[in-house]
C-alpha cells in the first residue's frame, strides 16, 4: 500500500469552533426555487437528477415523482436541445396534473443560449456551466491569452448571458452557476492553470455578469471528481466571496464519484468535510447508480452531522467478549421494527459497561445486563427488565407508552 505524505498546516479552526458541538453555518442569502428555499439558514436541501431522456415525457414524470416521494426536494433534468426544452413544459404540466408541482432544474451545456431561454419559461432554476455555455474554440498554437483577448471573450459571454439573466430576473427564478473542474474554459486554463483558482475565477466572472444586470438569485457550485480539488475550490471561493461581500448559497457535490461503497465514501468525504466547516446549503451525491440510491446517502450525511433529523439515529457498540447477545442480529431486529420513525435516538448495547453511560444521549436504550434478559431504558433511567425474546416487542411498547410511536406505512 502506498502512503502519500500530508503537509502540516496551521489550524483551520478557531478555538471557539473546536469546543462547539453544533456546526455554525456560513450566512448566505435566501434563494427561492419554487417553494423550496436554498440558503438563508434554511435546512440543507437534497437534490438529484433523473437519468431519463427528457423527450420521454411519461418516463421523466415517473422518475421525478419517484425521487420526490423519497425525499428529493429539487430534481434536475438534462436539456441538450430545443426539443428537450419544450418537452420540459409538458413534464411540468403533467406533474401538476397528476402529482404536484415539483421544483425542477434544467441542465444546459454547450452553446446553450437559445435552449436556456426556452426552458427558463418552464422550470424553476437553470443550471449553466461557465466552461461550456459560450464555446471558445481551442487553438493548437496558442501559448497564452492577452488581457485584451481575455476581456473580449468576457464581453461576448456577457452579451450571450444577458437575455437569460434578464428572463430569470423578470420571472423571479434562479440560476446555478455550475463550474466543473473537468470542463474549464481554455482561457481559464491558460491564465490560472488546471487549479481551484481557475474554477473560482470562472464562477466569479459569471457572478459579476449577473450582478451587472441586478440579478442575484444565484447558487454556485465548484464540482470536481477529486475530493481535495473540490474542497480546496469551495474554501477558496468562500474566502474570496467573503472579501467581496458576496453571500451566495453553495451547492456541494463530488462529480463522477462512481458507485458502490467507494462512491458513497468519496462523496461523503467531500461533502461532509465542507458541511463540517459550515459551508454548503444544498447537496447532491452523484452515483453511477439509480438516482433513488443517492437520496439515502444525502440524508445520512446530514443526519450524521446533526444538520437534519429525518430518521432514527441508532447508537450501537461494536461488540466484544462481554456482549450478552447477538448484537448484529438484535440491532437488525430493532432497526426493522423502528426504521419508519423520525427523530428518535435508540441505543443497542451488548453489556452494562457500554450502557447506559455510552448511550446517555439516546431516547431509548436496549441493554444486555445479564444472560437471557434485556434492560430497557428511557434516557438514563432503567424502566424494566424483560426476557431477551420479548426485548423488541417491549421496546415498542415503551415507545408507544410515551406516545412517540406511529404505525409503519
Amino acid at each position: 500500500m502506498t502512503t502519500i505524505s500530508t503537509p502540516i498546516t496551521s489550524n483551520f479552526y478557531s478555538n471557539q469552533s473546536i469546543t462547539s458541538t453544533i456546526i455554525p453555518r456560513r450566512k448566505t442569502r435566501s434563494v427561492r426555487v419554487s417553494r423550496v428555499t436554498i440558503g438563508g439558514g434554511s435546512p440543507v436541501v437534497v437534490q438529484s437528477m433523473i437519468n431519463e431522456d427528457t423527450l420521454d415525457i411519461a418516463g421523466s414524470v415517473s422518475a421525478i415523482r419517484r425521487l420526490h416521494e423519497i425525499g428529493c426536494e429539487i430534481v434536475r433534468v438534462t436539456v441538450p436541445s430545443l426539443a428537450h426544452a419544450k418537452a420540459v413544459a409538458q413534464i411540468k404540466q403533467q406533474l401538476k396534473q397528476t402529482y404536484q408541482d415539483v421544483p425542477l432544474v434544467a441542465d444546459v451545456h454547450h452553446n446553450g443560449m437559445k435552449i436556456a431561454l426556452e426552458v427558463a419559461n418552464h422550470v424553476d432554476k437553470v443550471r449553466i456551466n461557465p466552461g461550456l455555455y459560450v464555446f471558445e474554440k481551442p487553438s493548437d498554437h496558442r501559448t497564452e491569452y492577452t488581457q485584451t483577448e481575455f476581456e473580449e471573450i468576457g464581453d461576448k459571454i456577457r452579451e450571450t448571458l444577458k437575455p437569460l439573466v434578464i428572463s430569470l430576473r423578470e420571472q423571479g427564478k434562479a440560476m446555478r452557476i455550475g463550474v466543473n473542474h473537468g470542463s474549464l474554459a481554455e482561457r481559464m486554463l491558460f491564465t490560472y492553470g488546471d487549479t481551484p483558482e481557475g474554477m473560482v475565477q470562472s464562477a466569479l466572472e459569471f457572478i459579476r455578469i449577473c450582478e451587472s444586470f441586478d440579478f442575484r438569485n444565484l447558487i454556485i457550485s465548484l464540482k470536481a471528481s477529486k475530493v481535495p480539488v473540490m474542497v480546496a475550490a469551495y474554501r477558496l471561493l468562500v474566502k474570496q466571496m467573503d472579501e467581496l461581500g458576496m453571500d451566495y448559497p453553495l451547492h456541494l457535490g463530488v462529480t463522477e464519484a462512481g458507485d458502490g461503497e467507494y462512491g458513497r465514501i468519496k462523496s461523503t468525504a467531500g461533502i461532509a468535510t465542507l458541511l463540517a466547516d459550515g459551508i454548503g446549503d444544498t447537496i447532491r451525491v452523484s452515483l453511477t447508480e439509480a438516482p433513488e440510491k443517492e437520496i439515502p446517502v444525502c440524508y445520512s450525511i446530514l443526519q450524521a452531522l446533526g444538520l437534519r433529523k429525518t430518521m432514527v439515529e441508532y447508537v450501537a457498540c461494536p461488540s466484544c467478549g462481554r456482549t450478552l447477545f447477538n448484537l448484529e442480529e438484535v440491532l437488525h431486529q430493532v432497526r426493522e421494527a423502528t426504521k419508519h420513525l423520525t427523530g428518535l435516538d435508540i441505543a443497542v448495547m451488548g453489556c452494562i459497561v457500554n450502557g447506559p453511560g455510552e448511550m446517555a444521549d439516546a431516547d431509548y436504550g436496549y441493554v444486555g445486563k445479564q444472560p437471557g434478559y434485556i434492560s430497557l431504558y428511557r434516557g438514563r433511567e432503567e424502566i424494566k427488565k424483560v426476557p431477551e425474546s420479548k426485548g423488541v416487542e417491549e421496546l415498542i411498547n415503551l415507545i408507544k407508552a410515551d406516545d412517540r410511536w406511529i404505525d409503519p406505512p
